[in-house]
């Protein structure tokens, strides 16, 4: 969201919208092309769906870095609870995990009864169809709520086209991991005999074994296939002994610096390597904490809490109190505390993030307002003499990267958006409890110089409440005026765009 954080739909820069009330998101697309989707961003919700894509295609002067596809297909991939999203919620409260989910899902249906044992007869799944000989390109999201999952398609290679915004160098993978939060997009040749269907497998990663009974499976159906599918799925990786084997296969994913993408000029004329580093932030997850009696997680030994004003909102109208810009920077043995506090970065400034996972699972961040580049990622403790082993020229661009259990990932990023973006662990139930933090990029000259004014429908709470007039709806204008804008938090829903893009100057 190019100048424009007054978009983003979190409660740093947005608040919630009311019961019956609507509102409209209106931001500028200019320098980003690519794979996304939106959700809801309050308490779970994205656990109850109201998920969708975002696709972003090149403007008709930039040509695509492959031949037009045949047709293109959407799937979204997640774990899924029985549990409502208030009652996952309230297990969070009281100090409860969330568990192994009751299964997985391949665009909101159940799997395919690939074993009788393990599924029930009766089940809605997802078909599929396709044209013999045809190229499709696939976009794949992984819109769950805390679970990684290998994503495969039987006997099909699936080429690797673009991640998030950013073409790739073309390779195939038999399988992929895909993180909380991650997309990626795939061409797929439909050159397999039609005489059965084939299966497409969603399975869970770095998890408990018993949770591998959950996978999600749905049909993949040539329009001349002579039968259904059967027999055993297609395996996921066998790399219990070998922690590197998904690292080495998010190494290997690469940009590809000769197609252009948002503009005509090739992706790799961002000579990004050769700029030096301005600042630094080191931000340490490690296992959840008890804070005041609650069980939390931190950045830095912070645990994030948002307050009733907008942070966006509070500058604006020069609010004092709402919160503190004491963040820090690097990791430290200080006591963790619960804290409203945000990173200030500097505007025209080039911005090193190294995410330090000390956990045991693997987590996944995502920055609003920008793309970044994944230009390392290793085992153990991250020190300034890993960057001797950074990825200087084709490094990945995205907005989403995982960082493995005890160990590091490292990016870069230009910052050249100007306002208040969120920093946040995907996986629901570490966002919800706290693993986030706001980076405040401001323009040294001021308000209205370099970001977008706020919106006309801008919505106030908190110490701004007083500020909101009641919204009338034609068709129900008695109800919806009676919105009030103390609403309470858990009840709202502010949808987040996550979108994001590297913008040049």
């Amino acid at each position: 969201m190019r100048m424009n954080s007054w978009q983003d739909g979190v409660m740093g820069t947005n608040c919630p919208i009311p019961p019956g009330w609507n509102w409209t998101y209106e931001f500028q697309l200019k320098d980003q092309i690519g794979s996304f989707f939106y959700f809801p961003s309050l308490g779970l919700q994205r656990a109850a769906g109201g998920f969708g894509p975002i696709t972003v295609n090149n403007r008709a002067t930039v040509p695509l870095p492959f031949d037009h596809p045949h047709g293109d297909i959407t799937l979204f991939i997640g774990d899924w609870y029985t549990k409502s999203h208030v009652e996952l919620r309230n297990m969070l409260d009281d100090g409860q995990d969330l568990g192994a989910p009751d299964g997985i899902l391949i665009n909101g249906r159940a799997p395919y009864r690939y074993d009788s044992a393990l599924v029930p007869d009766g089940l809605q799944y997802e078909t599929v169809g396709v044209e013999p000989g045809k190229t499709y390109r696939f976009r794949v999201h992984n819109v769950g709520i805390s679970t990684s999952l290998n994503f495969r398609i039987q006997n099909h290679n699936m080429r690797l086209v673009e991640t998030e915004g950013t073409y790739t160098n073309q390779q195939n993978y038999t399988n992929l991991d895909i993180h909380v939060g991650q997309s990626y997009s795939f061409l797929v040749t439909m050159d397999q005999n039609a005489s059965t269907d084939y299966y497409i497998v969603a399975s869970p990663r770095f998890s408990n074994p018993r949770w591998h009974e959950v996978a999600g499976v749905a049909i993949l159906q040539y329009s001349n296939s002579k039968g259904r599918a059967s027999g055993s799925l297609p395996d996921a990786p066998n790399d219990h002994y070998d922690k590197y084997y998904s690292m080495n296969q998010a190494r290997s994913i690469r940009m590809n610096t000769s197609a252009g993408a948002a503009r005509p000029n090739p992706q790799g004329s961002f000579h990004y390597g050769s700029i030096n580093i301005t600042q630094t932030f080191v931000l340490k997850n490690e296992q959840p904490l008890s804070i005041n009696g609650k069980r939390r997680r931190t950045i830095n030994r912070v645990s994030y809490s948002p307050p009733e004003t907008p942070l966006r909102l509070a500058d604006l109208h020069n609010l004092t109190g709402v919160y503190t810009a004491d963040f820090p920077a690097m990791p430290s043995n200080a006591p963790a505390r619960i804290a409203s506090s945000v990173l200030n970065a500097s505007y025209k400034g080039f911005l090193e993030i190294v995410f330090q996972n000390n956990d045991t699972d693997v987590q996944t961040y995502h920055l609003d307002g920008y793309s970044f580049f994944v230009v390392g990622m290793n085992y153990g403790e991250w020190t300034p003499d890993r960057r001797n082993e950074y990825n200087k020229w084709d490094a990945i661009s995205r907005c989403t990267t995982q960082a493995f259990p005890g160990g590091w990932t490292a990016v870069l990023v230009s910052l050249d958006n100007v306002g208040i973006w969120n920093l946040r662990a995907e996986k629901l139930d570490n966002w919800y409890r706290g693993q986030e933090v706001y980076v405040k990029v401001a323009d040294p000259l001021g308000y209205n110089i370099t970001e977008m004014v706020i919106p006309d429908n801008a919505l106030y709470c908190g110490l701004l409440k007083e500020r909101q007039k009641p919204q009338v709806h034609e068709s129900n204008s008695k109800s919806s005026a009676q919105g009030d804008a103390g609403w309470s938090y858990k009840l709202l829903a502010t949808m987040m765009l996550v979108v994001a893009a590297v913008i040049f100057s």
